[in-house]
């Protein structure tokens, strides 16, 4: 019975732990207006919202397919807006939610979708800052993918290097992260793989989320910075369809 009362307080410890953990994860960053408005559907996009959002272009058969993993502790609405013009350029789109928003706690999260489009010849995954690390991973574990492109991220290892898979990493010159990071990452990547880099882009304006704590201020605007992250994603993606 002596053992009772630590191991008690020991329990209640770890309760309080892993609840402010999933408080503190669940109050994500996002959605903005921008974001909300991108997942009605029109004449030139039908957007279906369903265990994950399809962004499928209207009147139009694809072939290629993205599948995108949100940032941590971001609401994966808040990707909607760029998501959505990569759609309108004629691929289907998948934007996945996942549990406690946290991408690299629901790595399978694009097993779900990818299986409900058996038509899709070319798929293709990608994320922002940790989903992008999810995104490896999880490319990593499958050798029937095509490609993987990140948004101001880049793999947790080189699991990626001597793949047979075409990767697009795309970061800002102002990133929290900074620079130094994403040249590293490239000895984690396959040889062929390509750099964009956007000259004065930021971590947070991937998304429409606000302003990421710690970031830096980004010296272009968040629609220019989006501007440049859907035309060459869309480019990367018409080459995979090629």
């Amino acid at each position: 019975m002596r053992f009772a009362k630590p191991l008690l307080y020991g329990f209640f410890i770890v309760a309080i732990i892993a609840m402010g953990f999933i408080l503190w994860a669940s109050s994500a960053l996002g959605p903005e207006p921008e974001a909300l408005a991108a997942l009605r559907s029109d004449d030139h996009v039908a957007v279906r919202l369903d265990e994950y959002v399809v962004f499928q272009p209207a009147s139009r058969r694809v072939s290629t397919a993205f599948v995108f993993y949100p940032g941590a502790r971001v609401d994966y609405r808040s990707y909607a807006a760029p998501l959505r013009r990569i759609a309108a350029e004629g691929y289907l789109v998948i934007l996945l939610p996942v549990r406690l928003n946290l991408a690299y706690f629901d790595i399978n999260a694009a097993d779900r979708a990818i299986d409900s489009f058996g038509e899709i010849r070319h798929w293709v995954v990608g994320g922002h800052s940790l989903g992008g690390v999810a995104a490896a991973t999880y490319a990593g574990r499958h050798d029937d993918l095509d490609g993987v492109v990140f948004w101001a991220s880049y793999p947790a290892n080189d699991m990626l290097k001597d793949m047979d898979l075409r990767v697009l990493s795309i970061y800002g010159t102002r990133d929290i992260s900074g620079l130094d990071s994403f040249e590293a990452s490239r000895a984690k990547l396959p040889s062929n793989a390509r750099f964009v880099v956007i000259d004065g882009g930021n971590h947070s304006q991937f998304g429409d989320y606000g302003f990421q704590p710690g970031d830096n201020e980004a010296s272009i605007s968040r629609a220019e910075q989006q501007k440049q992250v859907v035309e060459a994603t869309v480019k990367f993606l018409k080459e995979i369809s090629e």
